[in-house]
């Protein structure tokens, strides 16, 4: 199981949820953040991070949101790790 990062991350990129993971599974788009499905060790210690409440459980993941899971799990191997907080897009 995994966690997926969706819509309400997107133009916002908040990382608070990177500095707390324990396996670096967080990658840096150029608009919203992903969460590896293959390295995610589904801890949940990222949820209550995300200030936007951008992160759920793939089984929880609301239907409109849904195409978020494979969005994640295309775009996380193909982006940078992130491992350190940096400033939000939504601050400017």
């Amino acid at each position: 199981m995994t966690h997926v990062v969706a819509e309400p991350c997107f133009g916002c990129k908040y990382t608070d949820c990177v500095v707390v993971c324990p396996v670096e599974c967080f990658y840096e788009g150029e608009q919203i953040l992903f969460i590896h499905p293959e390295e995610c060790i589904d801890c949940e210690a990222c949820v209550p991070e995300c200030p936007v409440a951008a992160i759920f459980h793939e089984d929880n993941l609301p239907e409109q949101w849904a195409d978020y899971k494979q969005l994640n799990a295309e775009m996380a191997p193909n982006s940078p790790s992130i491992t350190e907080k940096k400033k939000p897009l939504a601050e400017g």
